[in-house]
């Protein structure tokens, strides 16, 4: 079982930073894969980001200039560092993890992950 809290939304003018946060308890912290999606308002969950073991980490192509997925393997947490901010990036923000160590060919997909946080809203807004 792994339990996961996500923090750090919020509002956002366009242009700024914003770095979220990802606690995690239950499973050895570093033995499973962690990723972070997003939902916008009437749009499908999509696949932000993921930390594989080995500290290995992989992204949406279409955001790894401006995302960055850290962990502090101290705090058991991940963070997702979010720089120039859209408002397209306005969604909830999930952090997923799950028990199996899949191919990376399946971890863009959220069916592989059985554990969820609640979510953090991030709005991006003048």
């Amino acid at each position: 079982q792994v339990r996961l809290v996500e923090s750090g939304g919020g509002l956002v003018q366009p242009g700024n930073s914003l770095r979220l946060s990802c606690a995690t308890e239950g499973r050895a912290f570093g033995t499973y894969p962690l990723a972070w999606f997003r939902q916008a308002p009437g749009e499908e969950r999509e696949f932000v980001g993921v930390l594989r073991p080995g500290n290995m980490k992989s992204y949406k192509s279409s955001l790894k200039d401006r995302f960055t997925i850290s962990r502090d393997t101290a705090k058991n947490t991940i963070y997702l560092q979010m720089n120039s901010l859209q408002p397209e990036d306005t969604a909830v923000y999930y952090c997923a993890a799950t028990d199996k160590n899949p191919p990376l060919s399946v971890l863009w997909t959220q069916t592989t992950y059985e554990y969820w946080g609640q979510g953090t809203q991030v709005t991006v807004s003048s």
